[in-house]
């Protein structure tokens, strides 16, 4: 197990591969988990970095936890591809991990040579989303009353990727996850309230390309909310919307299909040229 100190905590992270790096950013649990089978096979062009975030799964927790933010979060991943002699690189976030990315973007460039920003979750630029984070919130804090951290870690998975994909995953992975609710819910309030502006996304000088899922177009989809996060942060960036086959979770429902969009716009990516600091 490879661990590593880095901007003061203690962050597990996998490697795998040979050729131009790229990091995967988690959003909610914040664990490399979710990049293992599409690591596996772009291994083969690609030297890819996955962590499990700070006071996650395998990162050791600290004794005095205080609350995270998401320029804290940002700065994580530069110092972890530093310390690893990886940047600049091409960063993939997901999810709330698409939230991390934008601090990264926007404060760290120097570390990056592209970004991949996938279904952000920024909820408040629509008022779908609006209404949806309002009937989550709702459902964390019932599912907190009845049976604490864990069983809300468990409805929320459900929630975002389905109760198929779910019960498909591994059961090690699953079990890190479900132990993560305590951790996974004090960071969320810090995630879901940082919002950049049109002008600050604008001003990105990364290389962008934002990745959306083809089922969640559809209105009446669960997560459309995030298919319009994504043109969104699309509009604002003047970056390509490209979408990937099913919902939220692609990589666990079409990972083939999926791996065969990912790969060219990772290696244009990671082509590109540093950006001048």
């Amino acid at each position: 197990m490879a661990t590593i100190a880095v901007n003061g905590t203690t962050l597990y992270y996998e490697l795998r591969g040979d050729g131009p790096p790229v990091v995967f950013i988690s959003g909610a649990p914040g664990d490399a988990g979710f990049w293992t089978e599409i690591g596996d096979l772009l291994a083969d062009e690609f030297t890819v970095l996955s962590y499990d975030r700070r006071g996650t799964s395998r990162s050791p927790r600290p004794e005095n936890p205080t609350a995270t933010t998401m320029d804290e979060q940002a700065d994580d991943t530069a110092a972890l591809l530093e310390a690893l002699d990886l940047a600049p690189a091409v960063a993939y976030g997901h999810s709330g991990g698409g939230v991390i990315l934008t601090s990264l973007a926007m404060r760290r460039p120097g570390v990056l040579r592209g970004a991949v920003f996938h279904e952000p979750a920024y909820f408040t630029v629509t008022a779908a989303g609006r209404e949806v984070l309002d009937g989550l919130q709702g459902l964390v804090s019932d599912a907190m009353a009845r049976g604490g951290p864990r069983l809300t870690m468990e409805l929320f998975l459900r929630w975002a990727d389905g109760n198929e994909v779910y019960e498909a995953l591994d059961p090690e992975f699953r079990a890190r996850m479900l132990d993560d609710g305590e951790a996974s819910f004090a960071e969320m309030e810090p995630m879901l309230s940082y919002l950049p502006t049109p002008d600050q996304l604008g001003r990105i000088a990364v290389p962008a390309v934002v990745l959306a899922g083809a089922d969640n177009r559809d209105p009446a989809a669960n997560l459309h909310c995030m298919y319009g996060a994504a043109q969104w942060v699309a509009e604002g960036l003047g970056a390509p919307l490209v979408e990937t086959p099913g919902a939220h979770l692609p990589q666990a429902t079409h990972l083939p299909e999926y791996a065969e969009i990912v790969r060219p716009l990772l290696a244009r990516l990671a082509a590109s040229s540093p950006v001048a600091t």
